[in-house]
């Protein structure tokens, strides 16, 4: 069986931008909230992170400060994927001196390769660190899906230790999991579809909505962990309307406007994402309000 890095909800956090960059005073004030709320991980320079739009400098300064200032009181994994296997490597190594726990490792995108290409590409970076790997399924974004049978031959390398799964396909994960069992953790990466994960063996959420309903999240895997699996499924059914209002529009626009709602200055997502529309504005907050988070 491999490591468990953790177990519950991690929270893929959103960054804030200001003229100067990272607004480092908001970040930490949202790390504070987070930790304090109960999640179980801390995932930085992800999608949510808008990773696609920050400078190398900054991915290295983010990673940086959040393992400072988490001070091990949680663990700390670290975006470092690209479509570029060598800056992967470098950008991983830099992560691991840094002190992070583990990396989260986006599917190549753009040029995206073949299915023995993700097992070579992922091959070398492990080859390049001793920090345990999640591999990261998100073909909506990437065009690029991971088969369950690559999961298998992946499964095998001793530093792979873990998926996040977004691709929506519960037919899929099924077979994921039939597959690897526990050579290959799962996570939901799907705020919709944590239970039916957890059903599946998974060991719990990356998630987006936790920036906002940390504790919720947090509880919603708990609940099921302990065996109080209706009160983990009421909770994710009466959260749903909040989770797809969060996905109305391209992940993270939602989130930095419902992060703002909530008194946190996070400014809107740096282009060529834009701000969230007045109709999906007054939807989001609607839902906000319906659960009393504001």
């Amino acid at each position: 069986m491999k490591d468990i890095i953790f177990k519950g909800c991690g929270t893929a956090i959103a960054t804030p931008f200001d003229e100067n960059g990272i607004n480092f005073e908001e970040f930490n004030k949202l790390l504070e909230f987070q930790i304090s709320n109960d999640v179980n991980s801390i995932i930085v320079c992800g999608t949510t992170g808008e990773s696609a739009t920050m400078s190398l400098q900054e991915k290295k300064d983010l990673i940086s400060f959040t393992v400072k200032k988490v001070n091990g009181r949680i663990p700390v994994i670290a975006g470092t994927g690209s479509n570029n296997t060598n800056d992967v490597i470098n950008l991983s190594k830099y992560a691991e001196q840094a002190g992070v726990n583990a990396l989260l490792i986006v599917t190549p995108y753009y040029n995206k390769t073949t299915q023995n290409g993700l097992i070579k590409h992922y091959y070398e970076i492990s080859k390049n660190v001793s920090l345990p790997i999640i591999l990261y399924n998100v073909p909506s974004r990437t065009g690029l899906n991971i088969e369950p049978s690559t999961c298998l031959e992946l499964s095998k390398i001793n530093n792979i230790v873990a998926i996040k799964e977004a691709s929506g396909n519960i037919a899929q994960i099924a077979k994921i999991s039939a597959l690897c069992r526990n050579n290959l953790h799962i996570y939901s990466g799907n705020d919709d579809q944590i239970i039916p994960i957890l059903s599946l063996g998974g060991l719990g959420v990356i998630s987006v909505l936790s920036n906002i309903a940390p504790k919720i999240t947090s509880d919603i895997c708990k609940n099921y962990f302990n065996g109080n699996i209706d009160k983990s499924l009421n909770l994710q059914l009466d959260y749903l309307p909040l989770i797809n209002s969060l996905f109305s529009e391209v992940n993270p626009i939602p989130v930095k406007y419902a992060l703002n709602l909530l008194g946190f200055d996070f400014k809107t997502p740096r282009l060529p994402l834009v701000e969230l529309s007045d109709t999906n504005k007054s939807k989001l907050k609607k839902c906000m309000e319906d659960l009393k988070i504001i």
